[in-house]
């Protein structure tokens, strides 16, 4: 039988998963692998980790205020919640911005935003929050970081989300089916988001970044926490088939041309929605139980380790791309994936364990040996690894 200590491991094992699926989809994207056919949409479909990140973000930091209204218990304090997230994250992304900002002086690549100003926006992720951002702000050594401004985004409304889901919506009685209505209204923010976007002038375009068009997928996660206090389970058997047959679907023109110009409106909306189900069915049944063999190869030893600096990892391989292109000097949009993804795997996995070293907090140790409960679920180590 597992023991909750590996499921924790196999959350954190799926974020290893998460960071190559992202490591993949750009260097796919570096060599022009994505126009060829139908496999240019498996890889561009790759970003699909993004959303995996986001689902086990809602999973994993809506639990506490969950577990605790199940119990009765207090909820978190939002002062530690603040003091972890930032802790955990920030040291770590400003030493990776200031870094890459000295990098960019140095190579001949032209990027919008390697400026003063873009440099501001960077180190304070609000570089998404501006009209035509791929002309003013996007870095190409930073550009997988616009997910990072969703996410910190998210953390700061968290608390008020909570409040209104668990407090306000339960007045004062765990009541987790109004919660699960509370949050299906949440996930529809989304395609309506979507639809505004596309459809009027009324937000700047880069609006289709913010935290809105992805609260789908965070309420994904939210609610598997909720279904987590149900005692429901989801057999990786079941979930597991469906989100390959579902991830086959998005990889099709049906969910959008992989282009940057205009695309039916409705493509997003599906392309979303799918990411949304995709991602909740595979972290299911590691965070309801069930996962069985998918369960304890995610919990490995490697995958954990993995997983364990998946965040660095993630902030690194974007930056080690642009230097092996200008090291190997291969033409734009050339060269072959497979040596690129092997040589940046090479590369960035070292100097993501050598970032998570440096920065991360002191008191990570081992994982501890029972089930915290309440606010100390939120503030164990285990938890700063898999829910940053």
């Amino acid at each position: 039988m597992l023991t909750q200590s590996d499921r924790v491991a196999s959350l954190t094992g799926l974020r290893a998963v998460a960071a190559l699926l992202v490591v993949g989809t750009h260097a796919a994207f570096a060599t022009g692998s994505l126009t060829h056919g139908f496999l240019g949409y498996i890889y561009a479909r790759l970003e699909i980790g993004v959303a995996f990140f986001f689902v086990l973000s809602g999973y994993l930091l809506f639990r506490p205020w969950v577990r605790a209204a199940a119990a009765g218990l207090p909820a978190p304090r939002v002062g530690r919640y603040a003091w972890r997230r930032t802790r955990r994250i920030m040291p770590a992304y400003l030493l990776t911005v200031c870094t890459v900002y000295i990098v960019y002086l140095f190579l001949a690549d032209s990027t919008p935003g390697q400026t003063w100003a873009g440099l501001v926006r960077h180190l304070t992720l609000t570089q998404i929050y501006t009209d035509d951002f791929l002309l003013t702000y996007l870095h190409h050594g930073l550009s997988q970081t616009w997910s990072l401004a969703v996410e910190v985004s998210f953390y700061a409304a968290l608390p008020f989300l909570a409040y209104l889901l668990v407090t306000v919506r339960c007045r004062g009685e765990w009541r987790p089916g109004r919660v699960l209505g509370g949050l299906a209204a949440l996930a529809a923010v989304s395609p309506l988001w979507l639809i505004v976007v596309q459809t009027t002038d009324w937000l700047p375009n880069s609006a289709t970044m913010w935290l809105p068009a992805h609260l789908v997928w965070f309420a994904g996660g939210m609610a598997l926490a909720v279904l987590r206090s149900m005692d429901v389970r989801c057999r990786a058997a079941t979930a597991l088939p469906l989100a390959a047959l579902l991830f086959l679907v998005v990889s099709t023109p049906l969910a959008g041309q992989i282009t940057m110009g205009p695309v039916p409106v409705w493509a997003p909306l599906l392309k979303s929605l799918l990411y949304a189900a995709v991602a909740s069915l595979v972290v299911a049944p590691l965070a309801l139980g069930g996962g069985g063999r998918y369960e304890r190869v995610l919990g490995s030893r490697p995958m954990t380790w993995l997983g364990e600096i998946s965040y660095e990892l993630f902030l690194v391989h974007v930056l080690v791309i642009a230097l092996l292109l200008h090291v190997l000097d291969w033409p734009v949009f050339g060269g072959s994936l497979a040596g690129l993804l092997a040589l940046t795997l090479l590369c960035a996995v070292p100097a993501a364990w050598a970032l998570n070293r440096i920065t991360r907090p002191t008191s990570e140790t081992a994982p501890a040996r029972r089930v915290p409960s309440g606010s100390e679920f939120l503030d164990s180590p285990r938890f700063q690894h898999i829910g940053g």
